[in-house]
């Protein structure tokens, strides 16, 4: 029996029982659609999450010092060695791997512009923060080396800053505001940034020159941190490296001992962030893909039900000259058949449900074409899967027997 017979053979036993054959491929419909719905929603809460990490700077790495060693025992948090300024200088002028580097301190502050007030967070940075953070200037500059050197009472404001303080939409620049009684003239305000992977607002923010806010706000000698920038997101591991063996040295520190500092990488962020997105991802997709089973039931269901109906019709078959191969070929035909067509149906579903889900609730969505390919191919393995058993039950059938069916 030629395949294209067996094909409008297949086509005109489903056609007889057209609603029978919607609900069967019903299932398939929905797990089909699940399957990629979730994919989306997964694989766009990856690329949100990797997008906001980059936003936190180009290849960053931050330098924090750590609770001290004393006779192997790790001391409390309060006994951190101090990050110095000479610490600074030894990793920026000795590391070739690292194109920004920039000491850090903050402290919180209470800003007063007018009859308004707001508290934030002010840093106290160098210039090259604006390089390694990747932040623009919306309106006026930012400060220079010599404003760091002097010690220059000027700073740049976020965009929450500016709408608490001046009004949203306002330009703040060369506008006077006290930070803890101390006046700065704001001579530049940063381009929206937005919230961050952990829902912190970037616009939130006062920076001003490191020797300011060290020197006259915090009154301390020591620095927070050190935030630097690789060449490239290839030389971070260098770059690591390169800073780990300076303080090291710097610190007298032996290469097997412990070092009193860390080193937090952007990548090291992103890959905690990529693996736990991954996991919720297959956990969802696993999730959907039980709909597809329990659709793969019903068509196993519904074909031995249709082999029970057509048991005469199967005797007649072998009767006239169908081999035993030729009905196993046609009942998983019909079976392929309803999971191919409920497969195509399942990812326009899918793609349509993706697009409510991302404008209803303003979820990240993303569908890809391996999601497509994936479920559809599923949805035919399934088909081939439950459908070989009641295949295989017509074709076993004795043509005698089953001319004798009533």
């Amino acid at each position: 029996m030629k395949l294209r017979n067996q094909l409008k053979a297949a086509l005109r036993s489903l056609g007889k029982n057209k609603m029978r054959t919607f609900l069967t491929m019903l299932g398939i419909i929905i797990g089909v659609a699940s399957v990629i719905a979730m994919l989306a929603i997964g694989q766009g809460s990856k690329e949100s999450i990797q997008k906001q990490i980059a936003n936190l700077g180009t290849n960053l790495l931050t330098v924090f010092p750590s609770a001290s060693m004393t006779g192997g025992v790790r001391m409390e948090a309060g006994s951190s060695v101090k990050l110095t300024m000479d610490d600074y200088k030894a990793v920026s002028s000795r590391c070739p791997a690292v194109l920004y580097s920039t000491p850090t301190v903050r402290t919180s502050g209470q800003l007063i512009a007018g009859g308004q007030n707001w508290r934030t967070t002010v840093w106290g940075v160098y210039p090259d923060y604006f390089n390694i953070r990747n932040l623009d200037i919306d309106k006026g500059a930012a400060f220079t080396l010599n404003d760091d050197r002097t010690a220059t009472k000027v700073c740049v404001i976020g965009q929450t800053v500016n709408k608490y303080l001046f009004g949203e939409g306002q330009d703040p620049t060369g506008k006077i505001i006290r930070i803890n009684k101390i006046p700065f003239q704001v001579i530049g305000l940063i381009a929206t940034k937005g919230q961050n992977a952990w829902g912190q607002d970037q616009d939130d923010i006062v920076i001003a020159p490191f020797n300011t806010v060290q020197v006259r706000m915090m009154t301390v000698a020591y620095i927070q941190s050190i935030m630097l920038s690789a060449t490239s997101e290839k030389m971070i591991p260098e770059a690591t490296d390169e800073v780990t063996q300076v303080l090291k040295e710097r610190h007298r520190l032996g290469p097997s001992e412990d070092p009193d500092f860390s080193i937090r990488s952007q990548a090291d962020i992103s890959s905690a962030a990529t693996a736990t997105s991954s996991i919720l991802t297959a956990l969802l997709a696993s999730i959907a893909s039980i709909s597809l089973l329990v659709g793969g039931i019903g068509i196993m269901n519904i074909m031995l039900v249709s082999v029970t109906e057509r048991t005469r019709e199967i005797g007649i078959r072998m009767g006239v000259g169908a081999r035993g191969r030729d009905v196993l070929l046609q009942f998983l035909i019909e079976a392929l058949m309803i999971s191919l067509i409920g497969g195509l149906l399942g990812v326009g579903l899918g793609i349509v449900a993706s697009g409510v889900i991302a404008s209803i609730m303003s979820w990240p969505v993303t569908i890809t074409i391996q999601s497509i390919v994936l479920s559809f191919m599923f949805s035919t393995v399934i088909g081939i899967f439950f459908g070989w058993y009641p295949a295989r039950k017509a074709a076993s059938l004795n043509p005698i027997d089953a001319l004798r069916y009533e």
